[in-house]
């Protein structure tokens, strides 16, 4: 009876130390008598005990390698410091166990020298607003070489680029002079589009008066006024700043002048006159 009761203990201890149950995400390395026999998948297991022996086991979800901030000298000689993280997971993991002696270590050594490369090709301008080139050029430089690892790298993501306290102000100051540089064109501008506007104001205006000289039989007399009533509007102009003015005339014309001028005064004020009147 004993004997029995000890085979069935050595058929059941057999049994227990056969089954392997590996989890969902997951696979493991199995090597018989010291050689790569097998990979176990996700679920119930069995090995042969003494003769297998399970090596490794690892995932096969998607990991996050977080690369430490480091210093870089961009193209134009700037150094900024790169905070960057890689999204990566295992596609072989006989691969990932054999070919190489630490993933982990490999993958953050090989990440931080790629990333160094890439940068050192853009300068700081093409490094601030081609963040996604940037980041598909490395990705792309990474998965020509660890793929012999058994390894696929998903994305590449560049958190932050620190610059200097000098870099940082010196680029503040440039872009204050842009601002105030298209500022000063959009002024520029509006002055320029005014005095087109204006010009072609007086030229609509000198079209009309010719117009008007060559139908009327009085036109001398008309343009007179017109000149004579422009002096009289700027002499009042003249008046009402704080300014003292000296204006010139003329003297051989003074004296025609004078004498519109006052008929101009006079007309205008009998205009008010009959205006308050009506009133």
């Amino acid at each position: 009876m004993e004997p029995i009761i000890a085979i069935v203990l050595v058929l059941i201890g057999y049994a227990l130390g056969s089954a392997k149950l590996i989890n969902e995400g997951n696979e493991a390395l199995v090597e018989r008598l010291g050689k790569y026999h097998r990979k176990l998948d996700p679920g119930l297991n069995f090995i042969i005990p003494l003769l297998d022996q399970i090596v490794m086991e690892d995932t096969k979800r998607e990991q996050i390698l977080d690369i430490k901030p480091q210093n870089i000298i961009t193209k134009d000689n700037t150094s900024v410091e790169i905070d960057a993280v890689v999204y990566w997971h295992i596609q072989d993991i006989r691969r990932s166990y054999y070919e190489i002696e630490d993933l982990q270590s490999a993958l953050t050594q090989l990440s931080t020298t790629t990333i160094r490369e890439v940068l050192a090709q853009h300068t700081l301008e093409e490094t601030n607003v081609s963040r996604s080139d940037i980041d598909r050029d490395i990705l792309d430089a990474l998965n020509a070489i660890t793929p012999k690892w058994g390894v696929e790298v998903i994305r590449v993501d560049i958190q932050s680029i620190t610059l200097p306290e000098s870099v940082r102000k010196s680029m503040e100051e440039q872009r204050a002079a842009e601002i105030k540089s298209r500022a000063a064109i959009l002024e520029a501008e509006g002055e320029r589009q005014a005095a087109v506007k204006k010009a072609e104001g007086t030229k609509r205006s000198m079209e009309i008066i010719s117009e008007a000289l060559r139908d009327d039989s009085v036109n001398k007399d008309i343009l007179r006024y017109l000149v004579a009533q422009d002096y009289i509007n700027a002499s009042y102009k003249l008046g009402e700043s704080e300014n003292a003015k000296v204006v010139f005339v003329d003297p051989g014309k003074s004296a025609d002048m004078m004498e519109f001028i006052s008929e101009a005064v006079s007309q205008e004020g009998n205009n008010k006159k009959s205006e308050n009147g009506s009133l």
